[in-house]
């Protein structure tokens, strides 16, 4: 910068934004200031102020001082400004507009990662701060949560992630918008006071389990299970004069870190990485540092989470709690840029519940599904999937369910008049969120029902998804549920339940499992008896009365009116699938009071007709090797003999805590 800062005027105290100020342009990155013979001295001060005698501020920091205040930090050092949900949409613009996402506003980080990304003036975003708004947690459940709690937390912060992702896909991709839907939900979360577990403590968090799976880091904040929405250790000053204490760490490749032992951690110590303007350094025994030294001589417990690859979507990470850990040891080394690391040997406490370890195994079946306990099939599908299905039994010597033919989607034995067939939609790519001149995007209520890695953003009484008499790609992402399988699943043998369904891959809340398939008839012509005598137990009923259940975003957590918008079904014209003799793997889930899985109509049209099916999604995220389950409804009238309703009434054995006692 020639001439240091003696060679940039401005206009001191000036609050007129059109004045034209002298400033030459940065030479070089490395900060220059003046010698004291130069100019004034340099003095540091926040931008709005306090200012000593002679310096004030400038602008836009001259503002009256009524506007001046400084942020208010929460624990977890997050400013707790809130970002309503309509900043990031776009208002007051044309349909092709609001298609071609133009904005006024871009994220505050967009210039420094997007410089140059080009921004319209022709439309605006609107600001609204929410008003009285409450979050349904008492400050005592702030501090301490529960399992209840903290699945409430979880499964609200994913709907508003949702939601707010579903409205950045509808502005163009180079708009300036940085797509950081997980910072900006758990924002949005934490200043209106929708998290649980803020009391820092030692050792396991209540409401959270050894096994449990997060894909955001904001969610282990949301939670209390690790307050550092960057850091990879999480540490408190202990009572003991004062000294620092480890509490947590995440182990996610961001170090040298040592994880093939499922049950020891060689962890490395947090600093000296090389940065884009800095290169590797020593690490320095402070901060978390310090922090594992001292918990290694006080040998408090360390909860560990683990993070790597998703592997569904290779571009994400999955987080998993392996549970309570001691540190055994600590050591200076040399590391991969010659620089000393600190490393510290943490060793999983015995008797815990399998976690990162039950990971290690599915990585070993996905090699050579040989290698899995128990296996009679390695894919029952016979390739009729992508994915292939395993065929699993630890539990006795039965060799699998009863003989039947694999279908991978429904089968219509005739056309039913399920809803006025429509011209497909008119895009020769592929169907882009925010394209108002999309057909099968208006037949949406003018939203895109997926998210850009294919989850479903929001529940709909019925979706409309592009069908074969589409001119869009087949990979256009209003296809999810066609693209057959995309989880690597294994039909198991229950104990006490018969066959069930599980996955070998973690399933975010949203993401589509499968379809009910098998033959679809008139639900008046349909029974559960066959004629034969004996009972049909894999059975779909459309008309069923089901539990309803809140899945979507609040609009009232985002300064939005209430909304009149229902999650209730609506379906067309009723319909029964049998998938007794023709079905595919979602045959196989069982009922459960507390389910998993919901199930979401969609209608898309093939052979000059338009067909329904019943599609299988994720209510909440998955750990591997969880049964997928789904509630089976309450039978209306008319399915049962005469008005015996407990006509097919079984006992429930899902072992949740709501659980009926019964289901159908």
């Amino acid at each position: 910068m020639e001439g240091g800062l003696s060679g940039n005027t401005v206009v001191p105290n000036s609050n007129d934004k059109s004045t034209v100020l002298d400033v030459k342009p940065l030479r070089m990155l490395i900060p220059q200031f003046p010698d004291t013979s130069e100019g004034p001295p340099f003095v540091c001060v926040p931008p709005n102020g306090p200012f000593p005698s002679g310096f004030s501020p400038f602008f836009p920091f001259s503002g009256p001082q009524g506007s001046q205040s400084t942020p208010d930090l929460n624990q977890n050092g997050l400013i707790s400004t809130i970002l309503p949900i309509r900043s990031f949409r776009v208002e007051n613009a044309s349909p092709m507009d609001a298609a071609h996402g133009t904005h006024k506003q871009k994220s505050v980080a967009s210039s420094s990662v997007k410089k140059k990304a080009k921004v319209d003036k022709g439309s605006k975003l609107s600001f609204t701060t929410p008003i009285n708004f409450d979050p349904g947690i008492s400050l005592s459940e702030r501090d301490d949560g529960n399992m209840e709690l903290v699945e409430n937390v979880l499964s609200r912060f994913d709907a508003l992630r949702r939601k707010l992702s579903q409205m950045e896909d509808a502005v163009e991709l180079h708009s300036g918008i940085i797509k950081r839907s997980d910072l900006k939900a758990g924002n949005m979360m934490m200043s209106k006071g929708v998290r649980t577990n803020m009391k820092k403590r030692i050792g396991a968090v209540p409401g959270v389990e050894i096994g449990d799976i997060f894909f955001f880091r904001m969610e282990l904040c949301l939670v209390g299970l690790h307050a550092q929405s960057m850091a990879g250790i999480d540490y408190i000053k202990g009572e003991l004069e004062g000294e620092l204490v480890a509490l947590s760490i995440v182990s996610s490749g961001g170090y040298d870190n040592d994880a093939e032992d499922p049950d020891i951690l060689i962890y490395s110590g947090q600093g000296g990485n090389a940065g884009r303007d800095k290169e590797a350094s020593d690490q320095k025994l402070e901060r978390g540092n310090l922090a594992l030294e001292k918990s290694l001589h006080r040998g408090n417990e360390v909860r560990v989470i683990r993070g790597f690859k998703d592997a569904i979507f290779q571009a994400s990470k999955v987080y998993v709690y392996d549970g309570l850990y001691k540190i055994q040891e600590s050591w200076m080394e040399k590391g991969k840029s010659g620089c000393n690391t600190f490393k510290y040997k943490l060793v999983r406490i015995p008797g815990q519940t399998g976690a990162f370890a039950t990971w290690k195994s599915i990585l070993k079946w996905k090699e050579g599904v040989s290698s899995r306990v128990g296996i009679i099939l390695p894919d029952l599908t016979s390739g009729a999937e992508s994915t292939p299905v395993a065929l699993v039994n630890e539990v006795d010597d039965e060799k699998g369910p009863a003989c039947f033919t694999y279908l991978a989607t429904a089968k219509y034995l005739k056309s039913f008049d399920l809803v006025q067939t429509t011209l497909g939609c008119n895009c020769h790519d592929a169907c882009r969120p925010g394209n108002s001149n999309c057909s099968c995007i208006k037949k949406n209520g003018g939203d895109f029902p997926y998210i850009a890695n294919g989850v479903l953003a929001c529940r709909k009484p019925l979706i409309y998804e592009c069908g074969p008499s589409c001119p869009c790609i087949r990979n256009c992402k209003n296809r999810v549920s066609q693209g057959g399988l995309k989880f690597h699943l294994e039909v198991f043998k229950t104990s006490d339940r018969g066959w069930g369904l599980r996955s070998w891959d973690s399933i975010r809340a949203g993401a589509f499992i499968c379809e009910y398939a098998g033959e679809v008839f008139d639900s008046d012509k349909a029974r559960q008896d066959d004629g034969d005598g004996e009972i049909n137990e894999y059975i779909f009923y459309t008309n069923r009365l089901y539990e309803p259940f809140k899945w979507n975003y609040e609009p009232e957590s985002v300064g939005e009116a209430s909304s009149d918008a229902t999650e209730d079904y609506d379906i067309p014209s009723p319909l029964t699938i049998s998938a007794k003799n023709n079905g595919n793997v979602a045959r196989f889930m069982n009922h459960s009071c507390t389910p998993n899985v919901f199930w979401q109509p969609i209608v898309y049209e093939h052979n000059n007709g338009a067909y329904l099916h019943i599609c299988f999604f994720a209510k909440k995220r998955i750990p591997p090797m969880t049964e997928l389950t789904y509630d089976y409804g309450t039978p209306c009238q008319n399915e049962t003999e005469g008005d015996n309703t407990t006509s097919g009434r079984k006992v429930c054995l899902c072992g949740s805590p709501k659980c009926r006692g019964y289901f159908y």
